[in-house]
């Protein structure tokens, strides 16, 4: 059996050395409120590419300042947040990972001061403040800083450009019916609340030649919210925008019950690579190699997104390959130890 995990792949013009990909997971370490890169991330990050992941993709990262989850949250809203996420981009590269970066806005769960903002004028939860409903003028706003945080990436040097529509965040906000009571151009009908989304999608691939990917939260486990047939027709139509790979995650857009098991998003990721035609990455309580190969071995999903796991392991590659009996490279400084 020729083992999958550890055979390249090719996405769009993009070569990654594996299929093991670090997925975005918010660090609230900005210490000085201003979106700026610090050394953590750059030590975070370079120790995962040290650990021998393909990709890597940088947390949540904001287009709008008031698009954060924190004020601890990465920043891309202005040029002064390139250089921290270049210094992340070399070092990446110099041990053999490819980088992405996912460009988010917070919408209603943005908890900065100030106005916070959703589709509509829905709190998360009780405890949560009420959002101003966006005018149409605000969301074209917020599409040209997608647009904005696109072509900053591409001057920092990432190799893929991941746009969050996931885990109750804006763009997610604007497709779930949930969140969405509009009854405008971007509300109502599945194919209006898929408005802003498509919009962000034509805009950054407008700068962005670079491979796209997008996260979606592919359930909303809540009656009236979003289904797995829903997400397998915006997979369809962001395949037709040139959407080159579906994170597909799930959840989070409102208080809900879950069943978590081990691999409990996979179905997902199944269901919307066989059903829309259009290469998943799967994630979600994915901890073994075993497990990981399974997945791809059926044709489950084409990558394999690792997020606690990493955290916990950042050499969870180096461990794999000794499980599945796959040599691998090591980085020159590192071979003594291999």
């Amino acid at each position: 059996m020729t083992v999958k995990l550890f055979q390249p792949y090719q996405l769009k013009e993009v070569t990654l050395k594996n299929r093991i990909v670090m997925a975005p997971m918010c660090m609230y370490s900005v210490t000085e409120k201003d979106g700026k890169a610090t050394d953590f991330h750059i030590t975070h990050y370079t120790t995962r590419a040290v650990g021998q992941v393909g990709l890597i993709i940088v947390e949540a990262t904001a287009v709008e300042e008031q698009g954060r989850i924190s004020e601890f949250d990465l920043g891309i809203w202005n040029d002064n947040h390139i250089a921290g996420l270049h210094k992340i981009v070399e070092q990446a590269h110099q041990y053999g990972a490819k980088i992405g970066i996912q460009l988010a806005h917070a919408g209603r769960k943005a908890e900065v001061p100030g106005s916070i903002y959703g589709p509509s004028a829905i709190a998360f939860d009780e405890s949560s403040r009420v959002p101003e409903e966006m005018s149409v003028e605000k969301i074209k706003q917020t599409i040209e800083a997608f647009k904005q945080g696109a072509v900053r990436a591409k001057q920092a040097g990432f190799d893929v450009i991941e746009i969050h529509a996931a885990h109750g965040y804006l763009l997610h906000e604007f497709l779930s019916p949930l969140s969405n009571q509009r009854t405008d151009e971007y509300g109502g009908s599945q194919e209006n609340r898929y408005r802003m989304l498509s919009e962000v999608i034509t805009e950054v691939k407008s700068v962005w030649e670079g491979p796209l990917m997008v996260r979606v939260s592919a359930t909303d486990y809540t009656e009236g919210g979003l289904t797995i047939e829903d997400h397998v027709q915006f997979a369809a139509w962001m395949k037709d925008q040139g959407v080159d790979l579906i994170d597909v995650s799930s959840g989070a857009l409102v208080r809900a019950a879950i069943n978590v098991y081990p691999g409990y998003q996979v179905k997902l990721s199944e269901q919307i690579k066989e059903e829309a035609n259009i290469p998943t990455g799967a994630v979600g309580l994915i901890t073994s190699p075993l497990q990981a190969e399974e997945i791809l071995q059926n044709n489950r999903a084409d990558i394999i997104i690792l997020g606690r796991e990493l955290l916990r392991n950042p050499y969870w590659a180096r461990g794999a390959a000794d499980e599945l009996q796959v040599e691998i490279e090591a980085p020159r400084q590192y071979q003594r130890g291999w």
